[in-house]
C-alpha cells in the first residue's frame, strides 16, 4: 500500500499540477454538468492539496475535500478559501456523510489498488442520493501498465464496477488535459440510481 501522508510530507507530489483538472473545467463548462456542479453539493474523494476544490467553489458549489494524508489536508486548509469549501481527512473506504448531490473523480480512482475498486464503487456509492451524479475523469492509459499507482483502466472495467449502482450518461475523451494525459483520459457521467442496473459502454 502506498504511504500516502509520507509522499505528501516528503514533498514527493508528481501528481499536484499546481491547478484544477483541465478535464473538471471542460465539465464546469458542460450544458448539462456546469449548472448541476455549479448548485450542487458535491465530494472530491482524494482532493490533495484541493485544487480541485476550489475550482468547484469558486463557481458556487458547496464542495468538501475528502484525503488520507493529513499532510494534505493540512496543505490545503492553508491555502485561502475562495468559497463554501471544506476538508475532512478520513479514508473513504469508511467514511460516513449525508449523501451529496455529486462526486468529483480525479485520482483517486487510479490511486488505489485495483483490487479495491468494487469497495471504491460501494463506497462513492452510498455517498450519493439516488438521481445524484459521480462525474469524473479516469485515466485509462497510465506511462507504466505494469507499475502504479497511478493504475490504469478501461472503460469496460470501470463501468462493470460502477454499473449495481449507476447508470452511465455519457462519456468521452476530454478535449482538455495535462499534456502528458492527452488521449490518456476518459471524462464519464455516471446517474445514481435506486436499484441494480445494466450500464451500457460505448
Amino acid at each position: 500500500m502506498t504511504d500516502w501522508d509520507g509522499r505528501w510530507r516528503a514533498g514527493e507530489t508528481p501528481w499536484d499540477k499546481g491547478e484544477a483538472a483541465p478535464p473538471l473545467l471542460e465539465a464546469l463548462e458542460d450544458a448539462e454538468n456546469g449548472p448541476f456542479l455549479r448548485s450542487a453539493r458535491v465530494l472530491v474523494p482524494g482532493c490533495g492539496s484541493g485544487h480541485d476544490v476550489r475550482a468547484l467553489a469558486r463557481v458556487g458549489a458547496e464542495v468538501t475535500g475528502l484525503d488520507l494524508s493529513a499532510k494534505a489536508i493540512e496543505v490545503a486548509r492553508g491555502i485561502k478559501s475562495v468559497g463554501g469549501e471544506s476538508y475532512v481527512c478520513a479514508n473513504l473506504f469508511d467514511w460516513q456523510s449525508e449523501p451529496f448531490d455529486a462526486v468529483w473523480e480525479h485520482t483517486c480512482f487510479c490511486a488505489i489498488d485495483p483490487s479495491d475498486r468494487g469497495d471504491y464503487a460501494e463506497a462513492v456509492a452510498g455517498l450519493i442520493r439516488p438521481g445524484g451524479r459521480l462525474i469524473g475523469v479516469f485515466y485509462l492509459d497510465p506511462k507504466d501498465p505494469d507499475g502504479g499507482p497511478p493504475h490504469g483502466a478501461r472503460k469496460e472495467e470501470i463501468a462493470r464496477h460502477l454499473e449495481p449502482w449507476f447508470t452511465l450518461e455519457r462519456g468521452s475523451v476530454p478535449t482538455r488535459a495535462f499534456p502528458s494525459r492527452v488521449g490518456r483520459e476518459w471524462l464519464a457521467t455516471f446517474v445514481r440510481c435506486d436499484g441494480d442496473r445494466r450500464v451500457a459502454v460505448d
